[in-house]
């Protein structure tokens, strides 16, 4: 099968038309027309990825995340990202991504954290597309609801606004880095707002709102799993394979 042809099974389920104007999903590197066997399926675009695929006969990459963001003036093999390109170059791979279309698809990332919660009556939580807005099924104190959050998300720690003496029920929540939506949720009514990558001044929240961090990867994660089912659906005559190597680029200690 053809990349376009295996990028078009993607598109189906995330329309490359619904992606943010600042974003670089679709092709990166190679030709849409190159004739694909095998797909290998990770988070990030890294060189440890990259050489997984070759290691395992792998003829493209489709990630979440998008390899390339802004221009480039050089590339080497002695820089983080001029290496991915060479040894994606080097070894005929293409590579694709499916990002903020991922994160607005029915589906996609947002829904995928939402199920996590149990949210029910979902709505979309800004005008541009991200984030959704729901309920619990029942109302839970702040501490339990924090409890509840790290247990459904594998968290260890998460970061958290000022504690708040009301139960939670409406939640928002936006995959990755969700700061520019705190207006929305607090707009939504939302008790609590779950989202990554929030700065140190935003956690100085309004009275009853809760702000809760729970990290970038760790929010969006699931989508490695989603985007290998809808391939795997339509899959007829090229293996699509999971990562071994994805991790999260953030350490606790």
């Amino acid at each position: 099968m053809k990349a376009f042809e295996i990028a078009r099974i993607i598109e189906d389920f995330a329309p490359l038309d619904t992606a943010a104007e600042w974003d670089n999903s679709g092709f990166c590197i190679g030709s849409p027309q190159a004739e694909v066997k095998a797909v290998l399926v990770g988070f990030d675009c890294t060189p440890d990825l990259v050489r997984e695929a070759v290691r395992r006969g792998a003829d493209m990459i489709v990630t979440h995340h998008p390899l390339i963001f802004r221009g480039i003036k050089k590339i080497s093999p002695d820089n983080f990202l001029g290496e991915i390109i060479t040894l994606a170059v080097k070894n005929d791979i293409v590579v694709y991504s499916a990002h903020t279309n991922a994160d607005k698809a029915a589906g996609g990332v947002n829904t995928l954290m939402a199920e996590r919660l149990g949210l029910q009556d979902c709505a979309v939580l800004s005008e541009d597309g991200f984030g959704l807005v729901g309920r619990l099924p029942q109302p839970m104190p702040c501490e339990e609801f924090i409890a509840f959050v790290k247990k459904q998300f594998s968290l260890q720690t998460l970061r958290a606004s000022r504690l708040i003496d009301k139960p939670i029920e409406k939640v928002a929540l936006c995959s990755g880095s969700g700061g520019s939506l705190i207006g929305d949720a607090l707009a939504s009514g939302a008790d609590a707002y779950l989202c990554g990558d929030v700065s140190y001044h935003q956690f100085f929240t309004e009275k009853d709102f809760l702000l809760l961090d729970i990290g970038h990867f760790e929010s969006e994660i699931d989508i490695v799993g989603k985007l290998i089912s809808v391939l795997e659906e339509k899959n007829s005559t090229f293996a699509v394979l999971r990562t071994e190597k994805d991790f999260n680029p953030i350490h606790y200690f």
